[in-house]
């Protein structure tokens, strides 16, 4: 009777021989990551900004923000398919829509989070509204944004590989791999390189927030 083969977790022949596979996904899955929070940043510091300057606008910005995060992630890149087809475009609307309620809502919190006594004391030497932001207001609340950045990243790392279903997956498209073939290295490789990603991602953030914001660290 012929001996069974069982597929190893991971044959490191295959890891060899498509090391040049694997680096582009993961070189793709940082790329997707960081245009999707670097442009839901770009959206949502001026939204929060809004939101804290204009009280009315507070419940639609947030209200809408979260409305976005709530739909289901293949649901929302499904609904943007016939507009925009297979592309990275697709992949990056969906993944900059869950970044907007994370990242805006702690700008609010972080600009509402500055004391009233420093606000009064950066008027009282003449700061205006959109100087004491910039020079005041923001830097006191970058500790809290950095924050939302820093769980932003994580969960779009993870938003990333469910892209792979739309041809843009980064890492995701080396687990899809695996499932459809039902091969376990591939989707291994794809599995662990996404969470190290994640770790190195976050503990890199939090590293910067640190050297950004030495006064808290003092606090």
């Amino acid at each position: 009777m012929p001996a069974l083969v069982v597929d190893p977790w991971v044959r490191w022949d295959w890891v060899a021989e498509h090391a040049d596979v694997i680096l582009a996904a993961l070189a793709q899955h940082v790329e997707l990551t960081a245009i999707a929070v670097g442009a839901g940043l770009v959206i949502s510091l001026p939204a929060g900004v809004l939101a804290t300057r204009v009280r009315a606008a507070r419940g639609p910005v947030l209200g809408g923000a979260g409305v976005l995060y709530t739909i289901p992630s293949l649901a929302l890149f499904a609904f943007f398919v016939p507009l925009t087809g297979l592309s990275v475009l697709t992949a990056e609307i969906g993944l900059v829509a869950y970044t907007l309620l994370i990242l805006t809502r702690n700008v609010v919190v972080g600009l509402e989070g500055v004391p009233a006594e420093v606000e009064d004391a950066a008027t009282g030497m003449g700061f205006r509204s959109f100087h004491r932001l910039i020079a005041v207001e923001l830097p006191l609340a970058l500790p809290v944004i950095v924050a939302g950045v820093r769980i932003a990243v994580v969960t779009t790392i993870g938003l990333v590989t469910v892209t792979a279903v739309i041809g843009a997956g980064g890492l995701g498209q080396l687990i899809l791999d695996g499932l459809t073939r039902q091969f376990r290295t591939p989707l291994v490789v794809g599995g662990v390189l996404s969470v190290a990603l994640a770790v190195v991602a976050d503990l890199g953030l939090a590293i910067l927030q640190r050297r950004l914001t030495p006064w808290s660290r003092a606090a």
